[in-house]
């Protein structure tokens, strides 16, 4: 089962191809989406591993690592389900 990452702090001359550069090292990468508004010269993206066992590989090795001077986060996406109002 695939595992997405969330990525945060990327510098805004991260590129798709540069991620799944450094996250193919621990796993097959299914897909790379940014978020769509950058805010505060950063940017997030979601990284979707094919398992979770490549995901974590990737969390161990790349969670507060540099990427191009910038100290980037890198933990599991949470879904965020919209919540009923009763």
């Amino acid at each position: 089962m695939s595992t997405k990452l969330y990525v945060s702090n990327l510098p805004l001359s991260a590129t798709a191809e540069a991620l799944i550069t450094r996250f193919c090292k621990f796993g097959c990468v299914l897909s790379v989406v940014f978020e769509p508004v950058a805010r505060a010269e950063r940017r997030g993206a979601f990284v979707e591993m094919d398992t979770r066992s490549a995901a974590q590989k990737a969390i161990a090795a790349l969670n507060l690592s540099d990427y191009d001077g910038r100290l980037v986060s890198v933990f599991m996406a949470v879904s965020r389900v919209p919540q009923a109002v009763s």
